[in-house]
């Protein structure tokens, strides 16, 4: 009986990491080089983006997954960005559909093709302007479509209704110093933050108030990471006072003590940490490590269980994680990481050794599919939803995305407040009896030519502003 205690049952114990063939690569990408600690890589069922060197401004690739071997150099990059891109998000409910934030202080989002880029891609779909110092995190909602969060330098977090360009909360005044990492929970009511004053904050970003904090979650001086797990607890990374790598467990009903504390070992690289909620296995990748370490996160004491490490020669300067529903199911794929070298991103492969060619259930219970639970309205109103599950048993076969369809709030389409739904639902009849064919279309008509007027209005809103930047610039 002592022997089984020792050896604690998991049917993670022999989890092994692989690197793909060279031929399988991305190969001749001149990755960033850019000092931030985002992981530079953003991944979905399918296409992988890197953030990449770029002479005058910030781009990033987009590759479709299949598209290996060596990327020439004339390969189109989205490159609207001013200045640097320090982080990229592909949306969660729509595989074609990602975010960055740059230096140059915005936020973009970009529609991205079916079939990937034919040409470089300098027109974001939409904007989002509100930060006044660089933007370096930028994190969708896990289940509210056409949310997103982003965190700048000005230490603000701003909260997007990406539909309509509206930055709806903004939460300037809780952080004193830099923000390191942002966090949603599982259904996208709190977020957690790790900042560079040792402080995690747990935050109800619609109520915006601050409902658990720790100081000195981690003694050390060198940046900290802090993320929800699915149960609602918050797994930390950071370092010690004697600059030892720490990683923590932590109940944010009682913060005073961790649940678990471990030491790692004393190497300088921030431990940037990729969770999977379907096994409870957290991955650890340090930047500038050539090692990926896991751990399986239970709830029987020491709660932090190490499985093991995929060492490899080469060091890592950023990481890309395959949502679930991106795996190859049949070959028993529980993780799949896209590793950054200097000039190249290599896929990496983590494995369960099964004997069955069957579909093992009890590694893939069902995954958060990529149907958003809310729409952006009913999550601002108040309203919590879990992720949307999916079956993994048949795979997954990626379905249409409908177009991202932004319109801006502004002069034009502010109505009178009359125009209530409840108003038009008890108009009268008559109403709708009047419509024919011919008042239809030429409905239609005047909608289009309305249509292109607001287009023409709004591009040269965009000119004029891009020309007084200039114009203050010249002054300056």
């Amino acid at each position: 009986d002592t022997m089984r205690r020792v050896v604690r049952q998991s049917k993670f114990r022999h989890v092994f990491g692989q690197a793909v063939k060279n031929d399988q690569c991305y190969d001749d990408i001149r990755v960033s080089r850019v000092t931030w600690d985002s992981s530079f890589c953003a991944v979905n069922p399918r296409f992988v983006a890197i953030i990449v060197d770029a002479s005058g401004g910030g781009a990033f690739l987009v590759l479709p997954l299949h598209k290996t071997g060596r990327i020439d150099k004339s390969y189109p990059t989205v490159c609207g960005h001013t200045g640097p891109v320090l982080d990229i998000d592909w949306c969660p409910h729509n595989d074609q559909v990602i975010a960055s934030g740059s230096e140059d202080c915005t936020v973009m989002v970009w529609q991205i093709p079916e079939n990937g880029l034919t040409l470089s891609l300098t027109e974001p779909v939409v904007v989002l302007e509100g930060h006044s110092k660089r933007v370096g995190i930028v994190a969708w909602h896990p289940t509210a479509r056409n949310v997103l969060l982003s965190a700048g330098c000005d230490n603000a977090i701003i909260i997007w209704n990406v539909g309509t360009g509206e930055a709806l909360i903004n939460l300037d005044d809780m952080h004193v110093d830099m923000i390191y990492n942002v966090s949603w929970n599982r259904n996208g009511s709190l977020i957690c933050t790790a900042s560079k004053d040792k402080k995690v904050r747990v935050i109800d970003p619609r109520k915006q108030e601050i409902v658990a904090e720790k100081e000195k979650t981690h003694e050390g001086a060198r940046p900290m990471r802090a993320i929800f797990l699915a149960d609602g607890n918050i797994f930390t990374t950071g370092f010690s006072r004697m600059s030892e790598r720490q990683l923590a467990l932590w109940n944010p009903k009682n913060m005073e003590e961790p649940i678990a504390l471990h030491e790692m070992d004393t190497s300088n690289g921030v431990l940037l940490p990729f969770y999977d909620p379907d096994t409870n296995i957290i991955y650890l990748c340090g930047k500038g490590d050539s090692s990926i370490r896991y751990f399986e996160i239970t709830d029987e004491s020491p709660y932090v269980h190490y499985l093991n490490t995929f060492s490899s020669k080469e060091p890592q300067r950023g990481m890309g994680f395959m949502p679930k529903r991106g795996l190859d199911v049949n070959k028993c794929e529980i993780a799949r990481f896209f590793k950054l070298h200097e000039r190249k991103c290599e896929p990496i492969i983590m494995t369960v050794p099964r004997k069955s060619d069957l579909f093992q259930d009890d590694l893939y219970p069902d995954t958060a599919g990529p149907e958003a639970a809310l729409e952006a309205e009913e999550w601002f109103e108040g309203k919590n939803a879990d992720p949307l599950l999916i079956s993994l048993k048949h795979g997954y076969i990626p379905g249409k995305n409908r177009d991202l369809k932004v319109v801006k709030k502004n002069i034009l389409d502010n109505k009178p407040a009359g125009n209530k739904k409840s108003d038009l639902i008890n108009a009268p009849k008559k109403a709708a009896d009047a419509s024919n064919p011919q008042n239809d279309a030429k409905l239609d008509e005047i909608l289009k030519e309305l249509k292109s007027i607001k287009d023409t209005i709004s591009n040269q809103d965009e000119r004029i502003s891009k020309l007084e930047q200039q114009m203050a610039k010249i002054a300056d």
